[in-house]
């Protein structure tokens, strides 16, 4: 039970991680930011007049496959580590 417990909470901090460097990346990002807006007037091009239909996944079960697939993961190197360390 303590390797699960591990194993969740290695893939929490995992996922804490990639959330946080995504929200500093895009707020580096946005603070550095310079519009050229002057520029922009003289490169006009038409809208596109085509239109595509198609499907779009959705994202909601792609965090939770993902979480429970780095808790396994992380699970089976803790099982392995310990396991190695034994002998």
């Amino acid at each position: 039970m303590k390797t699960v417990i591990q194993a969740l909470v290695a893939s929490i901090a995992m996922h804490l991680l990639y959330f946080l460097g995504t929200m500093l990346a895009g707020f580096v990002k946005t603070l550095n930011y310079q519009p050229e807006i002057g520029r922009s007037w003289d490169n006009v091009e038409m809208l596109q007049s085509e239109v595509a239909f198609g499907y779009v996944a959705s994202t909601n079960f792609y965090y939770l496959y993902s979480f429970l697939g780095v808790t396994v993961v992380c699970g089976i190197l803790i099982f392995l580590f310990k396991k190695l360390n034994r002998e």
